[in-house]
């Protein structure tokens, strides 16, 4: 079980009725899906809901990164079909541009883990498909089952997902929709691993500390540079604009400064809140 600790915010975090929102380590954010009944299944309201979480989660100095997972079963079973099918007979309401769940299609500045507990299917799947790092429970499986519905996942997943398991599984996902194990997941590169069953939270928020307890500043830039590898850049040409753009960012900060200082010393870096 992780426990909650109580961090200063300089902001308050927004009200939530999807998800829960814990924090079991003073920089880390935990969003736990709270629909069990719905396989936490997100509707209209969830992905500004959660637009609005990780918004703030960029916003707030003292978080350093953010973790999802779900209640139940299920990690995210995709849409709210049902109210799919209300709305099929009037125009409907768009999703924000950070996609589903406000993750497939995120660019942010803070790292987010994806601690998958259950069944990933559709939008939960593209949910994993664009976070940063992913853990899976043994009995977690992914999908991509649009196809069988006569829809497609059009959240930001197919052209990154192509990028991360390469052409022949990403049509085989994409285009039988069959559900894959976390075994052969991880065998595909799709996730990070897998942990042990009832474990993956902790997992996470292990390995979100690991990633906390670096300079703040050296994680967003970072980050940056791979992204715009990500994004389908060229290496050169993404080195070059990552060069110009963020790395200066870098140097004009105090943390680049005191990580230095603090190896020469021999003593334990203490970072300051990025102001990048």
């Amino acid at each position: 079980m992780v426990a909650d600790s109580k961090p200063q915010f300089s902001t308050h975090p927004p009200p939530t009725k999807l998800a829960i929102l814990s924090f079991p380590s003073p920089q880390i954010l935990l969003v736990t899906l709270n629909r069990p009944k719905q396989l936490n299944c997100i509707n209209l309201d969830g992905h500004e809901e959660l637009h609005r979480v990780w918004a703030w989660m960029d916003e707030e100095p003292s978080i350093r990164v953010g973790i999802i997972t779900g209640t139940g079963r299920a990690f995210c079973a995709g849409a709210d079909l049902k109210e799919w099918d209300t709305q099929s007979t009037s125009k409907p309401r768009p999703m924000p541009a950070s996609g589903f769940g406000a993750l497939s299609r995120r660019s942010g500045l803070k790292p987010v883990i994806a601690a998958v507990n259950g069944l990933a299917y559709g939008g939960g799947c593209e949910i994993i498909i664009n976070c940063d790092m992913v853990l899976a429970s043994p009995s977690a499986t992914f999908a991509l089952p649009e196809v069988k519905r006569g829809v497609v996942a059009l959240a930001g997943a197919l052209p990154r997902l192509i990028r991360t398991v390469g052409r022949p599984r990403a049509m085989e996902m994409a285009l039988t929709g069959r559900t894959v194990s976390a075994k052969e997941a991880d065998s595909w590169g799709l996730i990070n691993r897998v942990v042990q069953e009832g474990g993956v939270v902790e997992a996470a928020v292990e390995m979100a500390k690991s990633v906390a307890e670096n300079s703040p500043d050296a994680v967003v830039v970072s980050r940056e540079g791979l992204k715009m590898g990500w994004e389908g850049m060229g290496a050169e040409d993404a080195t070059r604009i990552w060069g110009e753009t963020w790395y200066p960012r870098l140097i004009r900060g105090e943390n680049m400064k005191e990580g230095v200082r603090a190896f020469v010393e021999k003593r334990k870096p203490k970072w300051k809140e990025a102001k990048l």
